[in-house]
């Protein structure tokens, strides 16, 4: 007999294909690792077979077929038509009374088991979503703060639907999946009250090299959409695994970001909506989003997270305003860095800038090459038409909208986001270079002009005006054994240590510290230990601006010079 509801405590990551990678993980997680003092939502999950029964009693499996046979594969010019025509077919279909009748019972159980009002998030999950080939990335509908039994079976009905979003049709297509057999799932799950506090995602590995001995936290105010999104440039914490759980501190890099926005529960009386979007208040962009100790607890879960299921992980989390608890709310297979592995073990390519034009802006690199094309500045996926095969992307911000229009580009530019936003993680799965929370990007560089996207000289990347002229050199080292002697790199960026590590060495035998103080301190010396001696003004205002977060200047210099070598010293003297 079809189960319709099963609640997350029902559920483990065996049950894919009934609920869907999202919920299966959520399951897994509320069930084997709540015991072990890893904070997760409470939830449930109505079930595939809730949907494929929608399907046969309105009688839409026929129609939905003929009109996903209908689209334009080779060039999708149909898409916008066949996805307006699958929506409306779903969405002017009722769903079966049983079905909404089993959903009112479990969000009263639900209730009754928390013990309180709550507010829902509730998430679409396709049957074949978050598997290690491909992340779904946004593709489905996510809605926050809902609360009501009438509006949580409204918001079921709106996740069917938002299963054939133009975005979501042509990823499938993709991706291989096919349209017309993917089931879904609805994960129904008590939100956390980051509106309050912050939230923000986590890496189990670097998430642009791969490089698997750190734990990556983006963190940013409010609910997490913005960070996804790519809307807020988050605060960012690098964590060393193995000094988790020891009596050595493991944070080793600390990033103070914009956190532009703020995403908050809104009055739906008042405004119809139930989040709200604000400016984040003044001087709140100066602190850092969550306290160390929220760090080390994040990096603790994540380790555990990823030994769990054996392999990098990709986790969400909230940390709730009211109660100051810490939850993980999501967790996935890392979809990038865990295919290369094999690859990266056996080839390594290395591009090297020759000559550049003039520098038009810079922001946070993705993807170690070189690219270039014509600039084409859009403002929404409905200029996707302007957008010509092999032209630079350059615009504010992307979200999945924008997902069949940036296949299409040689490079991607972003004003806002960081290294786990939309953006980037759309950027990695194509392979596309691409640089992200570059600010202005869209006021220094023009439309129609040749650039130069340049992600090969550390995780600053660089926009240049003009087509520069590169090398590239590419080396099979699988054959490659390790001599009697000892090779040891020769590092001029610290940045590059991660990247660097994946060549055969026994560490590092150079280091300069002049490069070091150039990319991670930026003032010379001198001008932090004797600031007062200082008569520039110029160069006094961007002094105190930087060092902002310090009582003393000299406590910049000491405290970032320990940040760049850290990852060095812990790279290649605690892993050879």
């Amino acid at each position: 007999m079809p189960v319709f509801i099963k609640n997350f405590a029902e559920i483990s990551i065996r049950e894919l294909p009934l609920v869907g990678g999202k919920n299966a993980s959520l399951g897994e997680m509320f069930s084997q690792l709540t015991p072990k003092g890893i904070w997760v939502p409470d939830g449930f999950a109505l079930t595939a077979d809730a949907y494929r029964l929608f399907l046969q009693e309105n009688k839409l499996y026929q129609p939905l077929e003929a009109i996903v046979r209908k689209l334009d594969k080779t060039n999708f010019s149909n898409l916008h038509e066949i996805g307006q025509q699958a929506r409306d077919l779903i969405q002017n279909a009722p769903l079966p009374a049983s079905i909404v009748a089993e959903i009112k019972q479990a969000y009263r159980d639900l209730r009754e088991r928390e013990n309180a009002e709550i507010s829902l998030a509730v998430r679409s999950s396709a049957t074949a979503e978050d598997l290690p080939s491909a992340s779904f990335a946004g593709q489905l509908e996510s809605f926050l703060n809902i609360s009501g039994e009438e509006t949580l079976v409204e918001t079921v009905h709106r996740c069917f639907t938002s299963l054939f979003t133009n975005r979501a049709i042509k990823y499938r297509e993709d991706q291989g999946f096919g349209n017309a057999d993917v089931a879904i799932s609805v994960g129904v799950q008590t939100m956390v009250r980051s509106d309050l506090s912050a939230s923000g995602v986590a890496f189990t590995l670097d998430p642009d090299t791969g490089f698997d001995k750190v734990v990556v936290i983006n963190s940013i105010y409010g609910l997490g959409e913005n960070i996804v999104q790519g809307r807020s440039t988050p605060d960012e914490f690098v964590l060393f695994k193995l000094h988790i759980g020891t009596q050595f501190n493991p944070i080793f890099q600390k990033k103070l970001g914009e956190k532009e926005w703020t995403m908050v529960y809104a009055d739906a009386a008042k405004t119809g909506l139930p989040v709200d979007n604000q400016r984040t208040e003044p001087g709140k962009s100066d602190v850092y989003s969550i306290s160390d100790a929220d760090v080390l607890t994040l990096g603790q879960w994540c380790a555990k997270i990823e030994e769990h299921y054996q392999k990098p992980m990709d986790i969400e989390w909230a940390k709730d305003g009211i109660t100051g608890k810490l939850y993980i709310v999501q967790a996935r297979p890392e979809t990038v860095h865990s295919k290369e592995t094999a690859q990266r073990a056996r080839t390594v390519r290395t591009y090297t800038i020759q000559s550049k034009g003039k520098k038009l802006a810079e922001g946070i690199a993705l993807g170690e090459k070189i690219s270039t094309g014509r600039a084409r500045l859009l403002r929404s996926p409905k200029e996707a038409h302007l957008l010509q095969e092999g032209e630079v992307l350059v615009t504010d911000i992307t979200n999945p909208d924008w997902d069949p229009i940036m296949k299409r580009a040689a490079a991607i530019v972003t004003n806002k986001g960081g290294r786990t936003s939309h953006a980037a993680i759309v950027a990695r799965e194509l392979g596309t270079v691409a640089i992200v929370g570059s600010g202005d990007a869209t006021d220094k560089i023009h439309d129609g002009e040749e650039i130069t996207v340049s992600c090969a000289e550390g995780k600053t990347g660089f926009i240049y005006a003009g087509k520069a002229e590169w090398t590239v050199t590419e080396k099979d080292i699988s054959n490659l054994k390790m001599p009697r002697t000892a090779p040891m790199l020769i590092l001029g960026d610290p940045s590059l240590a991660f990247q660097q590590s994946f060549l055969p060495n026994r560490g590092v035998g150079l280091l300069r510290m002049e490069f070091m103080i150039t990319h991670h301190i930026a003032v010379h010396p001198l001008a932090l230990t004797r600031f007062e001696q200082l008569t520039d003004d110029k160069a006094r205002k961007e002094i105190v601006q930087l060092t902002r977060h310090y009582r003393d200047k000299k406590d910049f210099l000491w405290t970032n010079s320990h940040r760049a070598w850290r990852p060095l010293r812990q790279r290649f003297t605690r892993t050879m």
